[in-house]
Protein backbone atom coordinates (compact mmCIF):
# COMPACT_ATOMS: atom_id res chain seq x y z
CA UNK A 1 0.00 0.00 0.00
CA UNK A 2 1.35 3.43 -0.92
CA UNK A 3 2.03 5.81 1.96
CA UNK A 4 -0.85 8.21 2.59
CA UNK A 5 -0.70 11.68 1.07
CA UNK A 6 -3.43 13.25 3.19
CA UNK A 7 -4.94 12.76 6.62
CA UNK A 8 -8.08 11.40 4.99
CA UNK A 9 -6.04 8.78 3.13
CA UNK A 10 -4.34 7.79 6.38
CA UNK A 11 -7.77 7.34 8.01
CA UNK A 12 -9.03 5.35 5.00
CA UNK A 13 -5.94 3.10 5.11
CA UNK A 14 -6.51 2.29 8.79
CA UNK A 15 -10.23 1.64 8.24
CA UNK A 16 -9.39 -0.66 5.32
CA UNK A 17 -7.11 -2.73 7.56
CA UNK A 18 -9.73 -3.24 10.29
CA UNK A 19 -11.44 -6.60 10.55
CA UNK A 20 -15.09 -6.55 9.47
CA UNK A 21 -16.37 -6.73 13.08
CA UNK A 22 -14.07 -3.89 14.15
CA UNK A 23 -15.08 -1.81 11.14
CA UNK A 24 -18.74 -2.29 12.11
CA UNK A 25 -17.93 -1.29 15.71
CA UNK A 26 -16.10 1.77 14.38
CA UNK A 27 -19.15 2.84 12.36
CA UNK A 28 -21.48 2.32 15.35
CA UNK A 29 -19.26 4.47 17.58
CA UNK A 30 -19.15 7.12 14.87
CA UNK A 31 -22.97 7.12 14.80
CA UNK A 32 -23.04 7.42 18.60
CA UNK A 33 -21.55 10.89 18.21
CA UNK A 34 -24.83 12.04 16.59
CA UNK A 35 -23.26 14.22 13.87
CA UNK A 36 -23.49 11.52 11.19
CA UNK A 37 -26.70 10.04 9.81
CA UNK A 38 -26.92 6.26 9.65
CA UNK A 39 -27.69 6.26 5.92
CA UNK A 40 -24.31 7.83 5.21
CA UNK A 41 -22.32 4.93 6.71
CA UNK A 42 -24.54 1.83 6.69
CA UNK A 43 -23.26 -0.75 4.19
CA UNK A 44 -20.63 1.77 3.01
CA UNK A 45 -16.96 1.13 2.28
CA UNK A 46 -14.02 2.38 4.28
CA UNK A 47 -13.48 5.09 1.62
CA UNK A 48 -17.01 6.43 2.03
CA UNK A 49 -16.74 6.38 5.83
CA UNK A 50 -13.46 8.33 5.65
CA UNK A 51 -15.15 10.85 3.31
CA UNK A 52 -18.11 11.18 5.68
CA UNK A 53 -15.79 11.80 8.62
CA UNK A 54 -13.90 14.51 6.77
CA UNK A 55 -17.07 16.16 5.47
CA UNK A 56 -18.49 16.16 9.00
CA UNK A 57 -15.43 17.10 11.07
CA UNK A 58 -12.86 18.43 8.50
CA UNK A 59 -9.62 16.48 8.15
CA UNK A 60 -8.01 18.17 11.13
CA UNK A 61 -11.05 17.29 13.25
CA UNK A 62 -11.55 13.79 11.82
CA UNK A 63 -8.11 12.62 12.93
CA UNK A 64 -8.71 12.89 16.70
CA UNK A 65 -12.22 11.45 16.25
CA UNK A 66 -10.82 8.42 14.41
CA UNK A 67 -8.08 7.92 17.02
CA UNK A 68 -10.64 8.23 19.85
CA UNK A 69 -13.02 5.70 18.28
CA UNK A 70 -10.20 3.26 17.52
CA UNK A 71 -9.13 3.47 21.16
CA UNK A 72 -12.73 2.95 22.37
CA UNK A 73 -13.05 -0.27 20.34
CA UNK A 74 -9.69 -1.56 21.60
CA UNK A 75 -7.83 -1.04 18.32
CA UNK A 76 -4.97 0.68 20.12
CA UNK A 77 -2.26 -0.39 17.69
CA UNK A 78 -4.30 0.97 14.79
CA UNK A 79 -4.78 4.25 16.68
CA UNK A 80 -1.01 4.54 17.22
CA UNK A 81 -0.35 3.70 13.57
CA UNK A 82 -2.83 6.35 12.43
CA UNK A 83 -1.18 8.99 14.62
CA UNK A 84 2.26 8.02 13.34
CA UNK A 85 1.21 7.92 9.66
CA UNK A 86 -0.60 11.26 9.86
CA UNK A 87 2.33 13.21 11.29
CA UNK A 88 3.20 15.98 8.87
CA UNK A 89 0.37 15.21 6.46
CA UNK A 90 -1.82 17.96 5.07
CA UNK A 91 -5.53 18.00 4.48
CA UNK A 92 -5.35 19.43 0.97
CA UNK A 93 -3.82 17.07 -1.57
CA UNK A 94 -1.71 18.62 -4.28
CA UNK A 95 -2.15 22.07 -2.85
CA UNK A 96 0.25 24.89 -3.25
CA UNK A 97 0.33 27.27 -0.33
CA UNK A 98 -3.14 27.62 1.19
CA UNK A 99 -4.98 26.90 -2.04
CA UNK A 100 -6.93 23.65 -2.31
CA UNK A 101 -6.19 21.34 -5.24
CA UNK A 102 -9.59 21.97 -6.87
CA UNK A 103 -9.06 25.75 -6.61
CA UNK A 104 -5.48 25.60 -7.80
CA UNK A 105 -6.48 23.58 -10.89
CA UNK A 106 -9.87 25.20 -11.51
CA UNK A 107 -9.21 26.17 -15.13
CA UNK A 108 -7.84 22.75 -16.11
CA UNK A 109 -10.66 20.91 -14.35
CA UNK A 110 -13.33 23.05 -16.02
CA UNK A 111 -11.76 22.49 -19.43
CA UNK A 112 -10.84 18.83 -19.15
CA UNK A 113 -13.37 16.94 -17.00
CA UNK A 114 -15.38 15.09 -19.61
CA UNK A 115 -18.17 13.11 -17.98
CA UNK A 116 -19.61 15.15 -15.14
CA UNK A 117 -22.89 13.26 -14.65
CA UNK A 118 -21.51 10.47 -12.40
CA UNK A 119 -19.59 13.12 -10.46
CA UNK A 120 -22.81 15.07 -9.90
CA UNK A 121 -24.57 11.86 -8.83
CA UNK A 122 -21.97 11.23 -6.13
CA UNK A 123 -21.92 14.87 -5.01
CA UNK A 124 -25.69 14.64 -4.54
CA UNK A 125 -25.34 11.34 -2.68
CA UNK A 126 -22.70 12.87 -0.38
CA UNK A 127 -24.90 15.93 0.31
CA UNK A 128 -22.35 18.32 -1.23
CA UNK A 129 -25.09 19.58 -3.54
CA UNK A 130 -28.86 19.46 -3.14
CA UNK A 131 -31.42 18.21 -5.63
CA UNK A 132 -32.31 21.68 -6.92
CA UNK A 133 -28.70 22.51 -7.80
CA UNK A 134 -28.20 19.01 -9.22
CA UNK A 135 -31.17 19.52 -11.56
CA UNK A 136 -30.00 23.00 -12.55
CA UNK A 137 -26.49 21.80 -13.43
CA UNK A 138 -27.78 18.75 -15.30
CA UNK A 139 -30.02 20.98 -17.42
CA UNK A 140 -27.01 22.81 -18.85
CA UNK A 141 -25.90 21.44 -22.21
CA UNK A 142 -22.15 22.19 -22.18
CA UNK A 143 -19.88 20.30 -19.79
CA UNK A 144 -17.70 23.36 -19.12
CA UNK A 145 -20.82 25.34 -18.15
CA UNK A 146 -21.79 22.54 -15.76
CA UNK A 147 -18.36 22.66 -14.14
CA UNK A 148 -18.46 26.47 -13.87
CA UNK A 149 -21.87 26.31 -12.20
CA UNK A 150 -20.62 23.67 -9.78
CA UNK A 151 -17.64 25.86 -8.88
CA UNK A 152 -19.77 28.97 -8.42
CA UNK A 153 -22.34 27.26 -6.19
CA UNK A 154 -21.73 23.77 -4.79
CA UNK A 155 -18.02 24.11 -4.04
CA UNK A 156 -18.43 27.40 -2.16
CA UNK A 157 -19.42 25.55 1.01
CA UNK A 158 -15.83 24.93 2.09
CA UNK A 159 -12.86 22.61 2.33
CA UNK A 160 -14.82 19.47 3.22
CA UNK A 161 -16.91 19.76 0.05
CA UNK A 162 -13.78 20.32 -2.01
CA UNK A 163 -12.16 17.27 -0.42
CA UNK A 164 -15.16 15.12 -1.38
CA UNK A 165 -15.13 16.57 -4.92
CA UNK A 166 -11.40 15.86 -5.20
CA UNK A 167 -11.87 12.21 -4.17
CA UNK A 168 -14.75 11.76 -6.59
CA UNK A 169 -12.59 13.22 -9.36
CA UNK A 170 -9.79 10.81 -8.44
CA UNK A 171 -12.20 7.94 -8.90
CA UNK A 172 -13.78 9.11 -12.16
CA UNK A 173 -10.85 10.82 -13.87
CA UNK A 174 -7.71 9.35 -12.25
CA UNK A 175 -5.34 10.08 -15.13
CA UNK A 176 -6.24 13.77 -15.22
CA UNK A 177 -5.84 14.09 -11.45
CA UNK A 178 -2.45 12.31 -11.51
CA UNK A 179 -1.27 14.60 -14.29
CA UNK A 180 -2.38 17.72 -12.40
CA UNK A 181 -0.85 16.45 -9.13
CA UNK A 182 2.46 16.11 -10.97
CA UNK A 183 2.49 19.81 -11.90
Amino acid sequence: MAPPVTIKEAIANILEDLTEPNFEKFKERLLDRKQVRRARVDRKSFLVVADVMVSTYTEAGALPVAVDILTQIDCNEEAKTLMKESEGLSSTPGSGGNKHFVDKHRFQLIQRVGNIEPILDELLDEDVIQQELYDKIRSLSITQDKMRELYSTGLKAGEACKDIFYNILKKHDPYLIRELEGK
